[in-house]
């Protein structure tokens, strides 16, 4: 769930804009690569930090699950309910 309090978001988000402004600054061709790498990245590095075993890689595995899943809920939902009512529905 990414619906952190405030206060935690306050010390993450400067340096969230400041990855996203730089990966935005690349190509859009090379933009997934870069996106994928900054998130492996990110995810090898707290491996490092929390040790490598199953339970944590489950739990990363875990954390991009739902962060995809959330990513469909809020923005690709809602845009194929725009595209279904502008072109119609399938069903």
């Amino acid at each position: 769930m990414p619906y952190i309090p405030k206060d935690q978001r306050e010390s993450l988000d400067p340096t969230i804009i400041s990855l996203a402004c730089r990966i935005l600054a690349h190509d859009e061709l090379e933009r997934a690569g870069v996106l994928n790498y900054a998130i492996s990245s990110l995810l090898s590095r707290l491996s490092d930090g929390e040790g490598l075993n199953y339970r944590n890689i489950n739990r990363m595995i875990g954390v991009l699950e739902c962060a995809k899943l959330e990513l469909y809920r809020r923005l690709a939902s809602p845009y194929e309910d725009q595209k279904m009512k502008a072109n119609g529905d399938v069903f």
